[in-house]
Order: structure tokens, then sequence, then C-alpha cells
């Protein structure tokens, strides 16, 4: 497994980001650009053209409803967007919920927000959790990203060590 992690390592190091962030939210303590820039590149396995937008309770629950059917906010959102160029997309990151979230699970804030950081960018790389097999699968490779971000591991409960 080391090799495997240092091999995903150097070639993350190698990809392209090009990261627009968006602040639809105004509030103290939101990670910066340059948090969400190295999360997204902690997260890039290939060239990628990203957007990030922290939007509120309103937006989150308008874009949940309207793309996903589900009415209420979610912590992310992931958008592809095909072409033929680098990878393209957007993630919507909801303030409130991913810090309500963070408060009743007991965890900082800034780890949560990696940790979905982490998630939307592997979402748009093709990773998903539709079945058992794949979400062991993604889980890991978020665990493992998140780990070396230094972070301790989003799947484990602070009981499980």
């Amino acid at each position: 497994m080391a090799r495997a992690s240092g091999r995903l390592a150097r070639s993350r190091s190698r990809c392209r980001l090009a990261l627009t962030v968006q602040y639809a939210v105004e509030k103290d303590g939101l990670p910066t650009r340059s948090q969400l820039r190295a999360w997204a590149k902690s997260a890039l396995l290939r060239d990628a053209n990203v957007t990030v937008r922290l939007v509120d309770a309103d937006e989150g629950r308008a874009l949940n409803r309207q793309y996903r059917g589900r009415d209420g906010a979610t912590n992310v959102l992931t958008f592809a967007y095909d072409g033929t160029g680098p990878l393209s997309g957007d993630i919507a990151l909801c303030v409130p919920v991913i810090e309500r979230e963070a408060r009743e699970q007991h965890k900082n804030p800034q780890a949560h927000y990696a940790h979905l950081v982490v998630h939307g960018m592997l979402h748009l790389q093709g990773y998903d959790h539709e079945n058992t097999a794949n979400a062991r699968v993604m889980e890991a490779l978020e665990a493992e990203i998140v780990t070396g971000l230094g972070y301790a591991d989003p799947y484990k409960s602070k009981d499980e060590g």
C-alpha cells in the first residue's frame, strides 16, 4: 500500500489545477482560497478546471432540488461537465450544513471542509459511492488523502482511534 500511496502522491503533484473560488456567503472562519486549492489539488488525478462555490442554505437547497430532486440542502454537490479538454466541473459547498455537521459530529470544521472538497474532487473524476464496492474504494482514497493532509480519518469515529 505504501508504494501505491507514493505513486498517487507523485501523480497528483504533476496535475494542473485551474481553480476559481466563489464566496456566496460572508462569514468568519471560511476556508481560504489557498486552503481550498491545497485540498482540491491533493485529490487531483488529472488536469482540471474547477470552480468551488461556498453557498448558503437557500442556494444549497435550490441546487439540490433542481439537480437531484431532493428538497433540502446537502453538504456538497458536484457537477462534472463533459468536454474534450481537461476535466471541468463545479463543487458547491453548503456552509451552514457543513458547519452543523462538524458540530454534531465533533469534527474540526476545517477538516470537514477538507474532506468534502476531496470528496467532491473525486466525484468530478468519476468516483462514486452508489454501491458498497465503489463506496469502499472511494472512502479508502478519501481517507488516504485527508490523513495525508494532516487531518483525522473522516470515516473513523474518535472512539475507534
